[in-house]
């Protein structure tokens, strides 16, 4: 016999996956309090998360205009009703939340006027670290025990999927600080080599000058390449620290233009397979990061005599004809980060990385859902 789901579960269901596929705290939060507002029929929502200092630090809401969302001025307080769903993990509803000697406190002018009133704390492992408030339930004057069962179900679904947003942002800015450091150090090494180089030329042609005016000459040519070999290590470094401007060039763009100054930098020739349409939307910049990470790899470390990137719908490739080495050496991991970096990225894209190395070259390639 054929067994359906209930539609409210259904529904559940359904507004649990939708907000699965939002990565943002503030995407993961709007959705979770659109689907509050329609599971249990209410008119209004908000969904509250305190900062613990006696404020909110995100209050969304749902079924408002935007026009009534600014007269309503700043954000409320932790007092009243709304905070008294963060004491404790027990909700509350009623058909008049204005009997409830907790009704005191912020409510500006311009505020809707709201009788029927469901709270429902969500709470994660550390305890409440937030609360749905919903209001005026449409074809009726009170919440029923229905809709507190849905809303309950949704806010410990919600505690798991703001915990796993806050994750995924922190992971994103330990990315970038990670990113900030392989800079720094390449900063820090090879520009560090290069004025040292300097110092050690220039000091042997200041000798030289008193003993061999020819000597003295080919070193202050060899300062003068120095020089010019610093400068432009500057310049790739400070042109990799800006945030290319993938809005205006997009993906193919912000890379064909990355190629073709990193080409011009190092002598070496970079050939292009770019097929202009491809676009990852909201992971153009992650797609970005590797190819820079993998042509990066290729200019300094491989000693290759010519690099090739290639992009097609789904795929990334970089591969060069330098010296190759083993991707899954631990010691090599540990000092060159960019290649668990590589991995991370594509892994949030929900695609796979691939690195072939050897003799005749490297290949790095990812390949990323349709």
């Amino acid at each position: 016999m054929e067994r359906r789901l209930h539609p409210a579960l259904r529904e559940l269901s359904d507004a649990v996956l939708a907000v699965a596929a939002q990565r943002s705290v503030d995407e993961v939060l709007q959705g979770l309090v659109d689907r509050a507002r329609e599971l249990a029929g209410a008119r209004y929502a908000a969904l509250g998360i305190p900062d613990g200092d006696g404020g909110f630090s995100r209050f969304l809401v749902s079924g408002m205009s935007e026009q009534l969302i600014a007269r309503l001025g700043p954000l409320p307080r932790t007092h009243g009703m709304l905070g008294a769903m963060l004491e404790g993990p027990a909700p509350y509803r009623t058909h008049d939340i204005h009997s409830d000697p907790r009704f005191r406190g912020w409510w500006p002018s311009a505020h809707p006027d709201m009788r029927s009133f469901l709270g429902v704390p969500i709470v994660a492992a550390e305890g409440v670290i937030g609360a749905f408030y919903l209001t005026q339930k449409e074809g009726g004057d009170v919440f029923g025990d229905a809709d507190q069962e849905l809303i309950e179900l949704l806010a410990a679904h919600a505690a798991i999927a703001i915990t796993n947003a806050r994750l995924y942002e922190r992971s994103r800015e330990l990315s970038m600080l990670s990113e900030r450091n392989r800079l720094a150090l390449e900063l820090h090494d090879v520009v560090s080599q290069k004025l040292f180089g300097l110092v050690l030329t220039a000091e042997s042609a200041a000798t030289l000058f008193e003993r061999d005016a020819a000597a003295a000459r080919g070193q202050v040519e060899r300062l003068q390449d120095l020089a010019r070999e610093a400068l432009d290590e500057l310049r790739a470094l400070v042109l990799e620290l800006r945030a290319p401007d993938l809005e205006r060039d997009g993906l193919c763009g912000a890379l064909r233009k990355h190629a073709e100054l990193q080409q011009r930098l190092h002598g070496i020739p970079i050939e292009l397979q770019i097929d202009d349409a491809v676009t990852i939307g909201d992971g153009d910049r992650e797609v970005l990061r590797i190819a820079q990470e993998a042509l990066h790899n290729a200019v300094r470390h491989a000693g290759a005599s010519r690099i090739t990137v290639r992009v097609a719908p789904g795929l990334l490739e970089v591969g060069d004809d330098g010296r190759g080495f083993d991707p899954a050496d631990p010691e090599l991991r540990s000092r060159h980060l960019g290649l668990t970096s590589m991995e991370e990225r594509a892994q949030r894209l929900g695609g796979r990385l691939t690195i072939e190395s050897g003799a005749a070259g490297t290949a790095v390639r990812v390949e990323l859902p349709g």
